[in-house]
């Protein structure tokens, strides 16, 4: 069974494929009748890898090429877990497009670069040669602009997939020069020997090992749509709403899969993981703020895809890689019914409306709650063995998680508490926080074979990014407070807007863009 496993992997990648590029003769609805079959036997091949991977363990093929160069197949938990999470959400992407663009004239065309675009990235997971994995990374990126194009004559359209073509391209040229230096380094570029052989290395710090492990980070960050060049993720609302469902809920990731996979390098380069948690956190404290003065609700979501990839990246710079895959998966399914159900989204809102409970609660109140919550997750981890020296990624995640319940409890300990609403607060709380730890065993149990066990705590370094992760959306949580609370300053509407701007980043993002591809040399044509 180990040597069919790769067979079984393939079968999905090669079925939207063929799908896509083989002529058909019959009608648009017809064709997206055909899609759909292929991208629910995608599914099907995918839930199959996983049960053969639950029960008989990862497996790979023979290398086609030599001296450790070629096309491989490796398929182990993590490439089994987001190959089923992205035949979930290619199905009902599919599937939901059929209603979506009837009757569009480009509605066959769209659905070829779609299942291509899903051929692509199932490649790539299941990718077991860093040169395979390029040819699938920069395939993806492809064909996924070809998708941002669609709407070929709308300036917009036109400007994000130019910006979103500079970055990966960008991308791709780190991708590749990281991929030489491990092949240098190593002697292959298989990806099971690559982990093996990082997990004996007795190179740590190396500059080749650390310059590569830069290079991966930043191609992970470009890819994820971290600062500064984010922009591009935010002006992809031209696209069809499918595509976006698409790209945040699945194809955003692939910069976290690129860190997952090759995280055995990365924790040879403790430089390159620092990297990777500041400009994540960085990013998911930006991404956070800049969400809530938003108006559209598509570029809100596309904000919050902007901070949790940071939020995710920043899991993986402090080791805490299998919450990193957690998140992954967590978010992508949350992404694809928001976009998916975005349309409805006013009649939603109009049908939960309730009268408003009175504002945001006092700043004193606020502190209080905010401590509270830390205290109870150190306690919590405490109890389960885990301190900040011990265990920092995963006692500050912890506490990040649980400030989203500070408001919760800041009005339970109203100016009268009752204790009724306090201890139920407090139970709401613990009940979280242990949820999240019980999901992290199970997810680093799952995936204990594919992902490292985290980041080996040397110094003060990790405690003092989690202390400061930790310090950092605390204020940020007092900050959104006060800016509620006191919207007519002129000091916080100045802060709203340049928070409803980004701070303006995106502008010079486009201007860079400008430079690149002047107006007067674009002429708009009709796709043939």
């Amino acid at each position: 069974m180990i040597k069919l496993l790769p067979c079984i992997a393939v079968l999905a990648p090669i079925t939207l494929c063929a799908a896509s590029i083989l002529p058909f003769p019959g009608s648009a609805r017809d064709f997206v009748r055909v899609a759909i079959s292929a991208a629910a036997v995608a599914l099907v091949s995918a839930i199959a890898v996983v049960l053969a991977v639950a029960v008989y363990g990862a497996g790979r093929s023979p290398l086609l090429g030599g001296h450790g160069l070629g096309l491989s197949i490796h398929v182990d938990a993590l490439a089994a877990i987001l190959c089923v999470l992205v035949g979930f959400i290619g199905f009902v992407v599919v599937k939901y497009s059929r209603n979506y663009l009837d009757g569009d004239p480009g509605q066959r065309r769209f659905t070829r670069h779609l299942l291509l675009t899903l051929a692509s990235v199932l490649t790539l997971l299941i990718s077991g040669n860093l040169l395979f994995l390029l040819a699938a990374w920069i395939a993806t990126s492809l064909s996924l602009g070809r998708l941002l194009l669609f709407y070929h004559t709308r300036p917009a359209a036109i400007r994000a997939h130019r910006k979103k073509f500079v970055a990966s391209r960008l991308g791709d040229g780190c991708l590749a020069g990281a991929i030489a230096l491990l092949y240098f380094q190593f002697g292959t570029l298989e990806i099971p020997d690559l982990a093996a052989r990082a997990r004996s290395s007795v190179d740590v710090g190396s500059p080749a090992i650390t310059a590569a492990a830069l290079l991966i980070v930043v191609t992970a960050m470009l890819k994820s749509a971290q600062l500064p060049l984010h922009g591009w993720l935010i002006e992809v609302m031209e696209t069809p709403t499918p595509v976006s469902a698409l790209l945040h809920a699945g194809i955003i990731n692939a910069g976290g899969f690129l860190v997952l996979r090759l995280g055995d390098v990365l924790l040879l380069a403790t430089p390159a993981l620092n990297v990777l948690a500041v400009v994540g956190g960085v990013t998911a404290l930006f991404g956070s703020l800049v969400m809530l003065t938003q108006t559209s609700v598509k570029v809100q979501l596309a904000y919050s895809t902007v901070a949790q990839m940071g939020f995710m990246l920043l899991q993986c710079g402090l080791g805490a890689f299998s919450a990193a895959l957690l998140h992954i998966v967590a978010h992508s399914l949350y992404k694809a019914h928001a976009f998916l159900s975005s349309g409805s989204i006013i009649d939603l809102a109009r049908a939960s409306w309730t009268p408003s409970p009175g504002g945001q609660p006092h700043p004193a109140r606020l502190i209080l709650a905010l401590a509270g919550v830390i205290g109870l997750t150190m306690l919590i981890g405490w109890g389960l063995g885990m301190t900040l020296r011990s265990n920092p990624a995963q006692i500050a995640l912890g506490s990040v998680l649980l400030m989203g319940l500070v408001h919760l409890m800041a009005n339970a300990i109203d100016e009268r508490p009752n204790a009724f609403v306090v201890a139920r607060g407090i139970v709401t709380a613990a009940g979280v926080a242990a949820l999240y730890f019980v999901l992290q065993a199970a997810a680093a149990w799952l995936a204990a074979s594919s992902v490292p066990v985290g980041r080996p705590v040397y110094g003060t370094a990790p405690m003092l990014i989690a202390a400061l992760v930790v310090i950092s959306f605390a204020a940020v949580t007092v900050f959104q407070n006060q800016m509620m609370r006191r919207a007519d300053a002129p000091f916080w509407i100045a802060a709203y807007v340049h928070l409803r701007n980004g701070f303006y980043l995106n502008t010079l993002a486009n201007r860079m863009v400008l430079t690149l591809w002047p107006r007067t040399s674009h002429k708009l044509k009709s796709n043939p």
